[in-house]
């Protein structure tokens, strides 16, 4: 079976099931996007791993097992999303150290945020991109797919930041002051979308 190389396109809140967030992979070679439900602390970790200039006061735990891996000459090589069954994506983080190789079970949420951190790529199998795969497009027709995972497909989008109107009133300053202040409280979505503001600001 041939693998096929993804890239993270976005997240968006799950408008499907409360509470869930649905992150969408991106096929690189072609028009099909695989969405995949999450949890909100996964999609909280991936999310700050997109963001780099994003810290958080703490390691989340990610973080804490990145720099376990680094600390004992542990790389993540790559993720390959290996299965589906039901509806949930199965995963397998490919790890090396002293040139042997190990193959580790992962849920999909937790070996995408780690890939993100270890710049791995992330792969899944043809099969499983025909099979749960959906074109998302303006036209609402062309976006259906009875064997997607998610029952509407246009509830599922990219990430986009609400209107931030009341945050270009403010200052350089004071944007950084809010910045600061979001990150502190670990209100990363509040970050990002401050971020992007002092980012149009300065350029």
């Amino acid at each position: 079976m041939s693998l096929v190389k993804l890239t993270i396109k976005g997240i968006s809140y799950s408008q499907t099931q409360n509470g869930a967030y649905a992150l969408i992979l991106n096929e690189v070679d072609g028009e099909k996007k695989l969405p995949i439900v999450i949890g909100a602390f996964e999609a909280q970790s991936i999310a700050i791993a997109l963001e780099k200039e994003i810290k958080p006061p703490r390691p989340l735990t990610h973080d804490l097992f990145k720099t376990f891996a680094d600390r004992f000459d542990i790389v993540v090589k790559q993720v390959i999303i290996h299965k589906l069954v039901d509806g949930v994506f199965y995963s397998s983080i490919i790890c090396e150290r002293d040139k042997i190789e190990e193959i580790i079970d992962a849920r999909t949420s937790d070996a995408i945020a780690l890939a993100l951190r270890f710049d791995s790529p992330i792969f899944t199998y043809r099969n499983i991109l025909d099979k749960a795969g959906i074109y998302l497009s303006n036209n609402p027709a062309e976006n259906e797919d009875t064997d997607s995972p998610i029952n509407n497909p246009e509830d599922v989008v990219s990430y986009q930041p609400e209107n931030t109107s009341e945050l270009s009133g403010l200052t350089i300053t004071e944007l950084y002051t809010l910045l600061d202040a979001a990150v502190q409280e670990e209100d990363y979505e509040k970050a990002a979308k401050i971020r992007d503001e002092i980012s149009k600001k300065e350029s």
